[in-house]
């Protein structure tokens, strides 16, 4: 008898896609929180820009800012909208982003108990549908380009609600996540 060959480990894709993404795109992986020790990460073109192992994600809406024209992080802040009032500053570091930005958003625990009118208005403003939905410990996660068009197609927003019934973890939402591939900008 043969012995039967294995078949061939997966190679590993940008951001751990399944696929690779196609020539001239960038690779992108959204990922909230869920319970109380799994962080949100976000990773941009196989480079993780948010997250526990780099020290930087926190609980609230964690946000990156990306050059869409270089791919490039351009800035990464937290903001905790548990304690303390960080909205007015959240809504600062949303609008200080330059023309031609993605903003990744992701949240870790408490993403709305003192989330105020401006910053919902300037997600919404970005293209957010969900914002107004979130509630305590909701998970949620949106992709966002500003003084550009994202493509029809890409899917730039998820939440997913604290329910005792469903909960993935004890009293908290479990994760989301979307990825995806952007086109770069065109040279």
């Amino acid at each position: 008898m043969r012995p039967v060959a294995a078949a061939p480990a997966p190679r590993r894709q940008k951001c751990d896609h399944w696929t690779a993404c196609p020539p001239n795109t960038y690779a992108y992986r959204l990922l909230s929180g869920g319970g109380r020790n799994n962080y949100a990460k976000v990773c941009f073109e196989d480079e993780l820009l948010i997250g526990q192992k780099i020290g930087n994600a926190a609980t609230g809406i964690n946000i990156a800012i990306v050059n869409y024209a270089t791919g490039k992080v351009a800035a990464t802040r937290s903001f905790d909208m548990y304690k303390g009032d960080n909205s007015g500053p959240m809504t600062e570091f949303i609008q200080s982003a330059p023309p031609k930005s993605l903003l990744l958003m992701v949240t870790h625990d408490n993403g709305s108990t003192r989330l105020k009118e401006d910053a919902k208005n300037a997600i919404e403003a970005l293209g957010s549908k969900e914002i107004r939905n979130m509630r305590s410990r909701s998970s949620w996660v949106f992709i966002a380009a500003k003084g550009f068009e994202l493509p029809a197609e890409i899917q730039r927003e998820k939440i997913n609600h604290s329910d005792d019934k469903k909960n993935g973890y004890s009293g908290w939402p479990a994760e989301i996540q979307i990825e995806g591939c952007i086109p770069k900008e065109p040279s």
